[in-house]
């Protein structure tokens, strides 16, 4: 009998605990937009709100940009497009919200926004104190710096007493000075929290440097006044890893983000694209048929319909389409793949096996 009720006394102090305890795969929306309650799945959220939120820069031609008619364009835009086809069968149905460096974490934690597609460069506090969850990989950088091509800078150890811009509260301005101090030398760092203004000082010849990720220094570069007066030079002082990301602890949702941005490599390396992704549905071809949904059931395994990649193949194609319509060959940019092309073509573009 004695042994009958320590059972009993153990299974409900077992019972207790487990009513007490919060899925781990729950979502910490808290109040913000679109949470209906603390354990909701930012997920369910979307699809019950029937927009996505996505989180955007806005001003850098070729990954995100808002042109004078209010339409996005840019990488960045089309991994916000490509989620919203995946959920919501749409890929119009994405309201962008315009974050700086300075709030676009807020915005993700507080719930303004679902997502953020922004420039944002993987680091670790930022997966752990900040409480971000980073999706794979979309863009792989370097930390440049611009000049005035007349100006005879070449190198760091250049700057010494020069006056550099910067944009606030990113691992850029970390970064510079980190470089200048191994280099020796104290230049003068001008912060600024929004990169419109900081670009226009660097335009107004207010700062004798300008020093960001390399790809945005090239896009930003055709926006300044007379572009062709100014270089990036072949300095790289850091890694730059740039994707999307979601609020940590909402492992439903961030499988999504994950899945579909995964999706978009999978597609190229499968030779799926915009233009043949329906006729690529009746393929032989098993891997072909799990990825499209042909077969099995990984879309149920997401909370989404099985044929979630072809509709968002179908609005905006795969990563190489993305790549070149916005970055590449097909823009005014005209960048090379370089490090941004599959792994089996030399670049670190992987996506791990759909099945």
């Amino acid at each position: 009998m004695r042994k009958f009720s320590a059972f009993l006394l153990t299974a409900a102090i077992a019972a207790s605990f487990a009513a007490c305890a919060t899925p781990s795969d729950s979502s910490s929306d808290g109040e913000g937009e679109g949470s209906s309650s603390s354990t909701e799945s930012r997920l369910d959220a979307v699809k019950e709100r029937g927009t996505l939120n996505c989180g955007v820069d806005g001003g850098i031609p070729g990954f995100s940009y808002v042109d004078e008619s209010g339409d996005y364009s840019g990488l960045d835009v089309d991994v916000c497009k490509a989620v919203a086809a995946a959920v919501l069968g749409d890929a119009d149905k994405v309201e962008y919200r315009r974050l700086d460096s300075t709030e676009r974490f807020t915005a993700v934690s507080g719930g303004e926004v679902d997502m953020l597609s922004r420039n944002t460069t993987w680091t670790l506090s930022r997966d752990t104190e900040v409480g971000m969850e980073f999706a794979p990989t979309t863009f792989y950088d370097g930390q440049g710096m611009m000049v005035r091509e007349a100006s005879g800078l070449k190198e760091l150890k250049d700057f010494d007493g020069k006056t550099v811009c910067v944009e606030a509260g990113t691992t850029t301005e970390l970064n510079l000075t980190d470089k200048m101090r191994k280099a020796g030398v104290t230049p003068e760092i001008k912060t600024f929290q929004q990169a419109d203004p900081a670009y226009a000082a660097y335009d107004e010849e207010l700062c004798d440097g300008f020093t960001s990720d390399k790809s945005q220094l090239v896009a930003r570069r055709s926006t300044l006044s007379k572009p062709e007066d100014h270089i990036v030079l072949d300095v790289t002082m850091s890694k730059e890893p740039l994707g999307p990301l979601t609020i940590n602890n909402d492992s439903a949702w961030f499988d999504v983000v994950k899945w579909v941005t995964y999706g978009l490599i999978e597609a190229e390396e499968l030779g799926i694209t915009s233009k043949n992704v329906e006729e690529m549905k009746s393929s032989e071809d098993p891997t072909i048929k799990r990825f499209l949904g042909a077969e099995g059931d990984l879309g149920k395994g997401l909370g989404l319909e099985n044929d979630f990649m072809v509709k968002a193949i179908s609005s905006v194609g795969n990563y190489g389409e993305i790549y070149e319509r916005n970055l590449g060959q097909e823009s005014k940019f005209k960048l090379d793949r370089g490090l941004n092309a599959l792994w089996s073509e030399g670049g670190l573009l992987y996506a791990p096996p759909f099945r």
